[in-house]
Parts: structure tokens; C-alpha cells; sequence
């Protein structure tokens, strides 16, 4: 289907934790990324804010900075939903709203929302269908914006160049960038995130990263990927193994974090979102935002 109209460079931010800030400090963050220089900001749907809304917000307190979700979550709302909310953010924001759509987790879907989590790959074929051809009655986008899927595995990775914009990748390695862009072909917008700590002491850092690494592990569909790129039980075992943390965050100074990024890039990236993993996740990362910005909008 070819890449999304929505141009979001070549290095975002990821900023889940922005959720935990009031909606004035969200502004300020949001405002600071743009200031920066960064393609993008990109925010998560879980338990806490609605993406679209937290969009409008975010949207209306930038003038240039595009807002990408990572992801919103196709069991949250009906395709017609879904589509509503996408077109009238690309028209209300002409090019700065791109729609990143995953199917989450099973204890979010089947444990906290009480759907059908059975068929997770199928639900998400008939949501995309449903999509395209929802009602809109409203005034439209002039373009397209398009739409990413979280992707991991080969047949939703397939899935996204076919029937999708794109793919975003999450809780991965370079390796995995490099089986996706192979997957995908060369036309699809592959958009990565990576973990990141700006922390050069090897103890420290990985205790840092074990923090944020420690959710993903228990869920299913990151330790699939992760045996998938030939990661063993072992490695994903008490926190994670030396090897598989390091694969996963990129630790040490900014240069260090950057060459990790371009890694990506040159495995076939289009993107890459930064996510910052603090030693207190309730510190906004903003001043890491600034340190960083040099180091990686330039690769």
C-alpha cells in the first residue's frame, strides 16, 4: 500500500510515561520534543488516557510536531470508531496524525476489557476491512494519513505491508529490524522503537533496564519474538540475561545510544522511536530528550 502521507523523519520519541504527567506538563513535554527537532512524539494506550484525545491536546499545543499512536488498541473501539477518530484528527491537524493499531495483550483484551482475545491476527484482518469501509459523514482529510500496525511476527508483519502503511515494531532488536524490512519489502514504513539509558556504568544501566524490560517479558507476544530471533528461556529467565538486555536497550553515553539507532536505520528503518528508561520511571525524561537530541538527529 506504500508509506503513510504522514512524514515523521527519521528518529521520534516514544513517551508512554507521559500519561502520568498533568495535561500541562504533557503540553510542555510535548512542546519541548518539538523544539528539539524530534520527527515525532509517540504515545501509548493501556489504562490511562484515550490516545485521541490526549492527541487533540498534544496537537493543539504544537504547531509542527506529528503525533503517532504506539499503539491504539483495535479491541477499545469499533472500526467505524476507530476510523472517525483517525480522520478527524488528519483533518483537523493536516499531516501531523499517524495511526499506529495493535492488538495489545490478552490480560488487557481478555482480563481487564472482557473480549475475545482467542483469535487476535483474524480480529485484526476484519478490523482493517471494516475500516476501510466505515461511514464518515464529517469533512474529511484531504489525504489519507494511513495506518501502522504493531507487528512482530511474519504474518502480521506481511500484514502490514499488504494492508497497512507500515509496521511499529516494538520491545525488539536490530535483527528483528532487518527481518521485518526483508518481510515487508522495500515500500511499507518500518518505524522501530528502542529502549534507551543514558547510563555508561554496565551495573547500573542494566539495572535500569531490567526495570523496564520487566512487564514485557511475562507477556506472550514479546517472548515469542524474542525465542523467534534465538533468544532461549534462559535469557528471558530472572530478568532478563546480559545478552538479551543489551540487544534490547541501548545503554552508555549519547553517541553510544545513536549508533544503536543508526544500526537500525541501516537494517532498514525508516524511523526510530526512543524510548528513555529512567532509574525513577516517575522522572519525566525530558532533560535526556535535550542530552540526546544532538547525538541522534544527526544520524
Amino acid at each position: 500500500m506504500g508509506k503513510p502521507a504522514v512524514n515523521i523523519g527519521k528518529v521520534g520519541i516514544w513517551y508512554g510515561g507521559i500519561d502520568a504527567l498533568p495535561t500541562p506538563k504533557a503540553r510542555e513535554a510535548a512542546q519541548l520534543v518539538e523544539s528539539l527537532g524530534y520527527g515525532a512524539l509517540w504515545i501509548a494506550e493501556a489504562v490511562g488516557r484515550d490516545p485521541f484525545v490526549s492527541s487533540a491536546v498534544l496537537l493543539s499545543a504544537t504547531k509542527t510536531l506529528p503525533l503517532a499512536t504506539g499503539i491504539a488498541n483495535i479491541y477499545a473501539r469499533d472500526p467505524m470508531t476507530m476510523a472517525a477518530g483517525q480522520k478527524t484528527l488528519a483533518e483537523a491537524f493536516p499531516g501531523r496524525f499517524l495511526l499506529g493499531l495493535g492488538v495489545s495483550h490478552g490480560h488487557l483484551v481478555a482480563g481487564i476489557r472482557k473480549h475475545d482475545y482467542s483469535k487476535p491476527y483474524s480480529y485484526m484482518i476484519d478490523y482493517l476491512e471494516k475500516m476501510s469501509k466505515a461511514l464518515f459523514m464529517a469533512t474529511a482529510p484531504a489525504e489519507d494519513p494511513g495506518i501502522l500496525l504493531a507487528a512482530l511476527g511474519p504474518k502480521m508483519l506481511e500484514l502490514s505491508a499488504t494492508k497497512a502503511n507500515g509496521a511499529h515494531p516494538y520491545f525488539t532488536t536490530t535483527e528483528h529490524t532487518k527481518i521485518s524490512r526483508d518481510v515487508m519489502g522495500a515500500d511499507a514504513l518500518l518505524a522501530p522503537e528502542q529502549m534507551v539509558v543514558l547510563e555508561t556504568d554496565p551495573t547500573e544501566a542494566r539495572r535500569i533496564a531490567r526495570a523496564g524490560m520487566k512487564i514485557y517479558l511475562g507477556l506472550p507476544n514479546y517472548a515469542n519474538n524474542l525465542k523467534r530471533l534465538g533468544f532461549t528461556d534462559d535469557d528471558i529467565a530472572d530478568g532478563g540475561s546480559d545478552r538479551l538486555v543489551d540487544a534490547i536497550v541501548a545503554w552508555g553515553s549519547e553517541e553510544k545510544i545513536a549508533a544503536r539507532v543508526a544500526e537500525h536505520h541501516a537494517a532498514g528503518a525508516d524511523h526510530v522511536c526512543v524510548q528513555v528508561l529512567m532509574a525513577d520511571p516517575r522522572t519525566a525524561p525530558t532533560a535526556e530528550f535535550t542530552r540526546l537530541a544532538p547525538a541522534l538527529l544527526e544520524v
